[in-house]
């Protein structure tokens, strides 16, 4: 099977995605990175009334300049009586601002001698009020469907009043690992053993995404065994996430059981890291196939994995936003695949990317400490100084980028 082009793979890995789930109404305080099913509109005006921002007194510009007595002294949380003409109301930030009033002096700029404040100069109509529905107008369209809600988000439909959104059920999906060599951290590790990271880190990413991960046991090289935990796993899972066993060694069995079992949609990617790529269907659950070595399934669920999830939520599938940097190294010799390289980034503008060290797709501390991943295309050779695009880490292990 011939080595198929990255963009090529996500196309047709997206146009696979089934319906998204039913909605559920959830309490906001449980809605951080879910995805929002349906529009979100302000049945309120945000502010709901003119208040002042700052510390100071509210004033009538009419009456300026000159000196006015102190007729009330409103904190926030008070209402406020219309302010009689020719006085000043002492006013706090995010206090109402009275009736007549129509400009807010800072308590800098008064001079304070008992009752009286002595303002220099005049405002301009409005100074330093923030008037009614001036962040959000009743009626107004805050948040669009699909979106994976942030906290920020549900500040703001708390300032709405919202105490409840409806949101996607959440997906469920397998997480297993294979490997006579794998052993859960915390056991005892036998001399030719390895600890599994990769469980964890896959299910991290799925968290991240809002997915609920159920992770199984490491599977040993037994392909019987595999075929029927993948049966297994497909009744009870939205989606299965494999780890190892899809590359083409005698004991890489995970491929062949997905096309035993179901069918093999997809396989070999034409990146690096991440070649050995497999995706298909077991009793018609999706089942992705991810190399065993570990900077291999951390990239190939960014690039591959990640966006196939964020549409089957019915989210809003974000753009890998690139960003140009500067190569701090060269690759003197042009490779036939798509490579991303793990790379530190300096502080200049643009910045120059250095590489974190040894690229080998076992190397998981190049993850642990790189900013961005620099994007070598194919056949292309780099000197020193050339301008590249690269991935931030950053965005590439969120939901969020670029959408």
């Amino acid at each position: 099977m011939a080595l198929t082009p990255l963009n090529e793979a996500l196309e047709q890995l997206l146009a696979t995605v089934p319906p998204p789930p039913a909605a559920e109404l959830v309490p906001i305080s449980r809605c951080l990175n879910r995805v929002l099913a349906e529009d979100v509109f302000a049945s309120m005006d945000v502010p709901a009334f003119d208040n002042s921002a700052m510390d100071g007194y509210a004033v009538r510009i009419e009456d300026l300049p000159g000196e006015l007595p102190i007729s009330q002294r409103i904190p926030a949380g008070t209402p406020a009586a219309p302010l009689e003409p020719g006085t000043a109301a002492r006013i706090f930030t995010g206090a109402q601002i009275p009736l007549g009033a129509n400009a807010v002096i800072m308590q800098e700029d008064a001079l304070v001698s008992g009752d009286n404040i002595q303002i220099l100069g005049c405002l301009s109509r409005g100074a330093h009020i923030r008037p009614k529905g001036g962040d959000i107008p009743a009626g107004s369209r805050v948040m669009t469907s699909g979106r994976i809600l942030l906290p920020q988000d549900l500040g703001l439909v708390a300032s709405l009043g919202i105490a409840a959104l409806p949101v996607r059920k959440r997906l469920k999906v397998t997480v297993m690992t294979t490997g006579d060599e794998l052993v859960s951290p915390g056991s005892v590790r036998a001399d030719w053993q390895i600890f599994n990271s990769n469980a964890t880190q896959i299910a991290a990413q799925l968290s991240l995404l809002g997915v609920e991960p159920m992770v199984i046991d490491a599977l040993p090289d037994d392909p019987r065994l595999i075929g029927d935990a993948l049966e297994q796993a497909a009744a009870q899972s939205d989606c299965i996430v494999t780890s190892g066993g899809v590359s083409v060694g005698e004991e890489d069995h995970v491929r062949h059981q997905i096309e035993a079992r179901g069918s093999l949609k997809l396989w070999k990617l034409a990146i690096k890291p991440g070649k050995p790529l497999a995706f298909g269907e077991v009793r018609g659950c999706p089942v992705f196939g991810l190399p065993g070595n570990p900077v291999s399934s951390w990239a190939t669920f960014g690039l591959a994995v990640k966006p196939w999830l964020l549409k089957a939520q019915g989210a809003t599938v974000p753009s890998m936003r690139r960003v140009g940097v500067i190569a701090g190294f060269e690759v003197p010799r042009a490779g036939t695949r798509e490579e991303f390289l793990r790379v530190v980034l300096d502080d200049g503008r643009p910045a120059t990317a250095f590489k974190t060290g040894d690229q080998s797709s076992g190397v998981l501390t190049s993850t642990a400490i790189a900013d961005a991943l620099a994007i070598i295309p194919a056949g292309v050779t780099v000197a020193e100084g050339d301008c590249l695009d690269a991935i931030l880490v950053s965005e590439f292990l969120s939901a969020y980028a670029a959408g």
